[in-house]
């Protein structure tokens, strides 16, 4: 199990049961208490119980493939590039604030950063509202799109 909080559009926090994980997608940082400090931009990487899987997309900018417990957790901000949606493949949980993206990859959750009326809209689902996300296992996520927003 784990917990999904956002109280930021460019900052998700995956909470474990062993370590609080912050990715920011401004600054391109995993922070996670670690003794080395921060990780920045792309690469592979295990937390806790977090593989963690740093692609990097044009302009600098680093999107991640989180996988807890055979659950994928795409976390792209507003990133639309089709090859890097391509490479990050299936997110079971995405976090974003691109419909586009949504369509492409199809998840089971989104957590809407950013413009959560219009997403909400465009997809033609309802959102609901949540302080966090909580994930226990692939099984238990809804089959048909929900869009959560995390207040």
């Amino acid at each position: 199990m784990f917990e999904i909080e956002s109280k930021d559009p460019d900052q998700v926090v995956i909470t474990t049961k062993t370590k609080a994980i912050k990715f920011n997608l401004a600054d391109e940082t995993i922070d996670a208490d670690l003794p080395v400090g921060k990780i920045v931009g792309p690469g592979e990487f295990e937390i806790g119980e977090a593989a963690i899987r740093g692609i990097a997309v044009g302009a600098g900018q680093t999107i991640y493939d989180v996988v807890i417990g055979n659950v994928h957790v795409g976390i792209i901000g507003a990133a639309e590039d089709a090859n890097a949606l391509d490479e990050l493949g299936v997110s079971n949980v995405l976090c974003t604030s691109s419909v586009r993206a949504v369509r492409e990859i199809e998840p089971r959750v989104v957590v809407a950063l950013g413009n959560i009326d219009g997403m909400a809209v465009e997809l033609k689902v309802a959102a609901r509202a949540e302080k966090k996300l909580k994930v226990k296992s692939l099984d238990s996520l809804p089959s048909a799109l929900e869009v959560v927003a995390l207040t």
